[in-house]
């Protein structure tokens, strides 16, 4: 592998820059071309790398290695066909390296065509001697496919060889989370944890796959030795104080938080955790005070501020928390979470006019859950607009079809349009609760005379 800081490479780089500079022509062997050349690529100054390219292929034509990284060049400026042609004349030259398979592999993989790339990857690795690289990406190309049996098989095979190799241990325990596979989880963790007792990571993950198993007392026993494996993971703190919070341990939780706070930089999370635990306990304004240090924290994190305008509106104090829903907007005016609150605002100051506006935005975003949905129908009946009513009521009947609230207000709507005959198809008054005939008469000024001559 290529030192970077080698004295080699660098007077390698330095005689080659003072070439540039001066505009005359050094000779160099095609070992020190390959040299300069992965040098700037790896540091992404890839205009010196095809300066260097273009100069080291004038020197050495025929060079394999300099060849493979003009197609390398090829793909990092996805010229696709040129690198695929250039590979397909080095094979002819040296059919036998895996090079030449490994970057027709990413070539594919970048073209969506993962079963090609996955060929690919099985041929560079029946060329290798050193498999473990190619372990790693033939996991992540099924991973990409959706594949996960065959992602773990091939994750497994590299946490196996180097049990401290945790990018594929997080990929593997994400392919037994998609299998449900929690047992196969546990083993491995257990297989790591022979090995190095004192792995904070295993112990984390172990903690949380036992968490998914509702096994809260083996849960909070791994995040201890998390803990005691490393007493700066913050991580395991963190996750301590969410399990001991969830068991109603609310002042150790509040402590594993504080903890946290000191061994990373702070969050809004746990600042705004900590809020949460002083809520239940009934310390208020503690709370307010950590809320509010979430925010200053972290101003554009949504969260933060739909905390502390519920912290208000649950105790009823809807003109602050109007307050704070406006500041927060000025941020992120396009959250669908402070949104939904502020419906909820205007809902509490009875300002429906208002509350109407929120629903439209919630709905501009793009965001049609049922329940916001109802709300701006009802909302633009309570105004008697019938015609975006019904507007709005068929959009929802053709994802909620069988819903009665929706069905009824298309029968209430087609009722006050004049539409009389849908009203009837839509309309079953008697199968309607009382509970459900008071709402829509409510909604509906025509309805009662409706039904009444419908009984006739």
């Amino acid at each position: 592998m290529l030192n970077y800081n080698s004295e080699e490479t660098q007077s390698s780089i330095t005689k080659f820059e003072r070439m540039l500079k001066t505009n005359r022509i050094f000779f160099f062997d095609a070992q020190e071309f390959e040299d300069i050349i992965v040098h700037y690529l790896g540091y992404g100054e890839n205009n010196l790398a095809k300066k260097a390219l273009k100069m080291g292929l004038e020197q050495h034509p025929s060079s394999h290695e300099l060849m493979l990284l003009q197609s390398e060049v090829f793909i990092l400026d996805q010229k696709f066909d040129a690198a695929l042609k250039l590979l397909d004349y080095i094979e002819k030259l040296n059919p036998h390296d895996e090079e030449i398979a490994l970057q027709k592999a990413s070539i594919a993989s970048k073209n969506g065509d993962h079963s090609a790339s996955i060929a690919y990857l099985h041929k560079a690795l029946e060329l290798s001697e050193e498999p473990l690289e190619i372990w790693n990406l033939l996991g992540m190309e099924h991973l990409l496919a959706e594949e996960y049996e065959d992602a773990a098989y091939f994750f497994k095979n590299c946490v196996s060889d180097i049990p401290d190799d945790y990018s594929s241990l997080y990929n593997l325990l994400y392919c037994y989370e998609q299998l449900e596979k929690n047992e196969e989880a546990i083993q491995v963790l257990n297989e790591i944890l022979e090995i190095d007792p004192y792995s904070e990571i295993a112990w984390h993950q172990l903690g949380l796959v036992l968490l998914k198993k509702g096994l809260l007392k083996e849960a909070l026993s791994a995040f201890d030795f998390a803990i005691i494996s490393d007493d700066t993971f913050t991580g395991a703190y963190i996750e301590k104080a969410k399990l001991l919070e969830g068991l109603g341990r609310v002042n150790e939780a509040i402590s594993n938080y504080e903890i946290a706070l000191n061994t990373n930089d702070p969050s809004a999370f746990v600042y705004q955790s900590i809020g949460t635990c002083h809520e239940k306990l009934g310390n208020l304004e503690l709370a307010r005070q950590f809320y509010l240090k979430a925010i200053h924290i972290e101003p554009s994190n949504e969260n933060s501020w739909e905390r502390i305008i519920s912290f208000y509106t649950e105790q009823g104090n809807f003109k602050k928390a109007k307050d704070y829903f406006k500041r927060a907007l000025d941020v992120n005016s396009d959250s669908i979470l402070l949104w939904e609150k502020g419906i909820e605002i205007y809902e509490g100051l009875k300002d429906d006019k208002r509350a109407l506006q929120a629903c439209q935005k919630i709905y501009d975003l793009g965001a049609y859950e049922f329940s916001y949905l109802i709300k701006h129908i009802d909302f633009h009946l309570k105004f008697q607009q019938w015609d975006e009513a019904f507007r709005l009521t068929k959009e929802a009947f053709e994802n909620f079809e069988d819903n009665p609230q929706v069905i009824n207000r298309m029968g209430g709507c087609c009722l006050e349009l004049g539409r009389l005959s849908e009203a009837t198809y839509f309309l079953k008054f008697k199968s309607m609760s009382e509970e459900e005939y008071s709402k829509l008469q409510q909604l509906f000024p025509s309805l009662a005379d409706f039904k009444k001559g419908e009984s006739v």
